[in-house]
């Protein structure tokens, strides 16, 4: 199994190391990585990385600012991801930690930690072990933050 790791010099984080850093700790997978300027950038990388790399399964990892023209970027890369992921047949974890998630610099490198390393769990669970993935289902998992649990009549 290889992983893909696609991230951006935008982002205020290393999500990327970070992401490497943590999938090692849970499984001997190959991974191969991949840094582009922003976040409209990373469909293309992830395509490259599961066609020209045969990676697995690949994480794309950003930081959208906190304005309204960030925003639109942002869901413009997902529409981008969402179409490489139809294209190629592979799951694209999309990562974001948008600027205005967090109050200040220290909240938003906390935040990043805690969502890719989350994901990165995520993404060796849905290729290695995804009946692990169904024992959580509808228990309101949420990546970064606290989880939101399942709902109660």
């Amino acid at each position: 199994m290889k992983v893909g790791v696609a991230d951006t010099t935008f982002s205020r984080v290393n999500m990327g190391a970070i992401a490497l850093d943590e999938l090692k700790k849970h499984a001997s997978v190959a991974t191969e990585r991949v840094t582009v300027p922003g976040i409209k950038d990373l469909p293309v990388a992830c395509k490259k990385l599961i066609e020209e790399r045969k990676c697995d399964i690949v994480m794309a990892l950003g930081m959208p600012g906190g304005k309204e023209k960030d925003r639109l970027c942002a869901h413009e890369a997902s529409q981008g991801l969402i179409t490489c992921q139809l294209m190629t047949n592979t799951h694209i974890i999309e990562v974001f930690v948008h600027e205005d998630e967090a109050q200040d610099g220290k909240e938003l490198a906390w935040l990043a930690e805690q969502r890719t390393r989350e994901h990165a769990v995520n993404a060796i669970k849905l290729i290695l072990y995804p009946k692990e993935l169904e024992k959580e289902a509808g228990t309101g998992q949420r990546q970064g933050f606290e989880d939101a649990g399942p709902a109660r009549r």
